[in-house]
């Protein structure tokens, strides 16, 4: 009952944050030449060069990053993600028919509508969703080059790459001052998801106190594909115990706290981590 509860209310979270995204793309972003950034940023471009509908852009550009996040960080993610999405696009698409625009110095409607759009962004993060493709492929990076070098990445430098892409392209094609003012949205969005979600962009680590180990490991192990550092420790009241250090990106702690959930008196920390040397 608790657990159908939680997706409820995860489930609403997720619809009222797209609403605040595409509300805020409509109604203040576009009226005052500004683009989203990422994924529906480049949406928003080919909509511009095209005239085909927004909405559609914006769903068939995301599908793809989409199928592949799915597949990597499970059906969860997977189904919050489709939510979230096709809520978004509704949301485009509702939003079009409402007449209102705000109207005002663009500086300011710019910068209030960055604030807007992060604000709905990072409440769909906070609850194990994403509506940008931008993310998810910088996970997949991060994945795959952990994989190869054994080191543990952060999204951040491939977000800002990306993104960079995103305004250097609507610079030579849509004209100089869309690119300025959709670098602001993206200062002023990235500023506000940063605080909501605690640098969602950041490595995670997670440190899980339990009596059996080994089955969480193997878990972690066949779910995530990472392994851990296992320590001995004793607690005043428990005694004996077993210390598991993992380091996991914002959206494979959403994986993590499920496979936690399911190995009942663990206790669990997660830390943000700004640097690993070695």
């Amino acid at each position: 009952m608790k657990k159908r509860f939680e997706d409820l209310f995860s489930g609403l979270i997720i619809i009222l944050g797209a609403l605040l995204a595409s509300f805020s793309v409509i109604c203040i972003l576009i009226p005052n030449d500004a683009i989203d950034y990422g994924t529906a940023g480049i949406a928003i471009i080919v909509s511009k060069l095209t005239g085909f509908n927004l909405s559609l852009c914006v769903l068939f550009i995301f599908l793809p990053f989409w199928i592949l996040g799915a597949k990597r960080l499970g059906k969860r993610f997977g189904f919050k993600s489709l939510l979230g999405s096709a809520v978004y696009t509704i949301g485009l698409e509702l939003f079009e028919r409402v007449p209102f625009e705000l109207s005002t110095e663009h500086f300011l409607a710019v910068a209030f509508g960055g604030a807007i759009l992060g604000f709905g962004l990072a409440l769909i993060l906070r609850v194990g969703g994403c509506i940008d493709g931008s993310e998810i492929l910088a996970n997949l990076i991060v994945d795959y080059l952990s994989k190869k070098t054994g080191k543990n990445y952060s999204l951040t430098y491939i977000l800002l790459t990306f993104n960079a892409c995103v305004y250097i392209v609507a610079f030579l094609v849509i004209n100089q001052n869309a690119a300025l003012l959709s670098l602001l949205v993206y200062v002023v969005a990235t500023s506000v998801i940063t605080n909501v979600t605690d640098h969602f962009d950041a490595i995670k680590q997670v440190t899980i106190i339990t009596k059996n180990p080994d089955h969480i490991i193997l878990e972690i192990k066949e779910e995530l594909n990472k392994t851990c550092t296992l320590m001995d420790s004793f607690g005043m009241i428990a005694g004996e115990n077993k210390t598991l250090i993992c380091y996991v990106s914002y959206f494979e702690l959403q994986k993590m706290k499920e496979i936690i959930s399911r190995n009942k008196g663990s206790f669990c920390t997660v830390t943000t981590i700004d640097e690993i040397l070695r």
